[in-house]
């Protein structure tokens, strides 16, 4: 079909039927504020959301809310809101709009609409995709507060972060009687919820308030592979639209959202649209963390070091994928109790197969990205359990190893690798004043306080196994030292 139009309220009536709405654009009033209108988001709550309104009814709307970036404010306002998710893999193409967003906003230039809109009696629940550095956390979940911050919390600077958005919508919330509400992190961090939860306590201390007991914490755990959309991605989403979209998504077809059922305010029906409502998201988010997103970096790291682009590239590798087969058996496997009717090993072969989806052109360099921030979660905790366990952790601690040769910052064939982290700069500087050698970039990096600690810093085994593996890595690169493992 010839793309002859852009996509928009006007557009709707010529997209095939099944690329429609669920919901009418613009019927559905806004009840959910989300903070982070990145491709995630787009592509995972708001079509369960959407798909929940279409169910059961309800004014869940969205206002979606960009922190920083005003690109995806104008391609949406251009569109009436409406963007499409491209699913790709499994078959051909399929494009569907989504139109639930009610309402959109920008954090850094309207901060105070922002708390307006938290503190709206209409609005029962706050949402977040805005990756873990967003959050201003250490790892051991206090809340990092310097000057700037500070003064956002105690209304001398405008709220512009996530922690001060949070806290001062929920004191202007409290102070016009705004009723329950729910602050729900969609966030891949383990026990989101309690986390996010803690951020707000003393975010509000600084502030010089306290948490109303009107407001709830749910954990979640989601997941969904959803890469950076590429021009041919654009072009397909238009071929399948018969209209041209400045603003697609595109995701795999597999879906997941499992989500403690906490809600004071309510919420959607999200269970008609496939989520899974809970009493406890703890097995299933420690499931993903470990043998999904840990898996992720580690195949993100080797692969990178082997010079390879995506994620795909890095499982055809010689060894590769009997590689991560060991780490999820060995290591990843004893350290979790999965849900009932799920098996750590059956889950772990899922995850491989998803990840050799050539069509999501997952690049390794964006899984990579942030590692100080998701290695105690995807890796750490895994190898922690190991050890206390009395077990030697041999390729977890490859994979650690893997990420101190990526964060020297060359592949195994002299190209440099971007180090994308909020500790580049420490990294650096610290790398540079350390010998170039296996125990000098180890010594190094395990000295990190703010990812390794002093359990894992203090452990002379797991040391002697990454400088084993570090210099394996050195000596022999990613590809001759994967075929001998595979």
């Amino acid at each position: 079909m010839a793309v002859t139009y852009r996509l928009g309220r006007g557009a709707l009536p010529s997209l095939p039927e099944a690329s429609r709405p669920a919901v009418s654009p613009g019927s559905v009033r806004a009840g959910i504020v989300h903070l982070g209108l990145g491709a995630f988001h787009r592509a995972h709550q708001a079509v369960f959301t959407e798909d929940a309104v279409a169910a059961s009814g309800g004014d869940w709307g969205i206002l979606g809310v960009a922190p920083r970036s005003r690109d995806i404010l104008e391609k949406l306002r251009e569109q009436d809101g409406l963007y499409s998710v491209l699913t790709v893999g499994g078959g051909a193409d399929r494009a569907r709009t989504i139109g639930i967003l009610a309402g959109l906003g920008h954090a850094a230039g309207d901060p105070h609409g922002v708390v307006a809109a938290i503190a709206d009696p209409g609005i029962r629940i706050v949402s977040m995709t805005v990756t873990e550095k967003a959050y201003r956390l250490d790892p051991a979940g206090r809340l990092l507060v310097d000057d700037d911050l500070r003064a956002q919390l105690t209304g001398q600077a405008p709220p512009v972060s996530v922690p001060a958005l949070l806290a001062r919508g929920l004191i202007r919330r409290r102070a016009a009687g705004g009723g329950p509400l729910t602050v729900l992190c969609c966030d891949n961090m383990q026990r989101n919820g309690a986390r996010i939860r803690g951020l707000v306590e003393q975010a509000l201390e600084v502030a010089g308030a306290d948490l109303s007991a009107e407001v709830a914490f749910p954990s979640t755990m989601v997941d969904r592979i959803v890469p950076a959309t590429s021009a041919d991605h654009i072009r397909r989403a238009a071929a399948a639209l018969g209209a041209d979209d400045a603003a697609p998504v595109v995701a795999e077809p597999f879906t997941q959202w499992v989500i403690e059922d906490d809600f004071p305010g309510g919420r959607p029906d999200w269970a008609a649209a496939g989520a899974v409502l809970t009493g406890d998201v703890t097995p299933w988010e420690t499931l993903k963390l470990r043998a999904l997103n840990g898996v992720h970096s580690s195949a993100a790291y080797l692969g990178a070091l082997a010079g390879r682009e995506l994620i795909a590239d890095s499982l055809e590798l010689p060894g590769m994928t009997g590689l991560l087969r060991r780490l999820i058996v060995d290591d990843i496997a004893p350290t979790i109790a999965p849900p009932p009717g799920v098996t750590v090993t059956g889950y772990g072969e899922s995850v491989l197969e998803r990840f050799a989806n050539r069509e999501l052109g997952h690049r390794n360099l964006q899984v990579a990205m942030d590692g100080t921030q998701k290695l105690p979660y995807r890796l750490l905790d895994t190898i922690t359990e190991r050890r206390r366990a009395g077990t030697v952790p041999v390729w977890g601690a490859l994979m650690v190893a893997a990420w101190m040769r990526f964060a020297r910052g060359s592949a195994d064939g002299g190209a440099p690798l971007p180090l994308d982290d909020p500790l580049a700069g420490l990294i650096r500087d610290a790398l540079a004043a350390a010998p170039d050698t296996p125990a000098g970039v180890v010594g190094t990096l395990l000295g990190l306080d703010a990812v390794f600690g002093p359990e894992l810093a203090g452990d002379d085994v797991l040391r002697a196994e990454l400088l084993r593996w570090y210099g394996e890595l050195d000596r022999h690169g990613v590809v001759a030292t994967v075929k001998g493992l595979g």
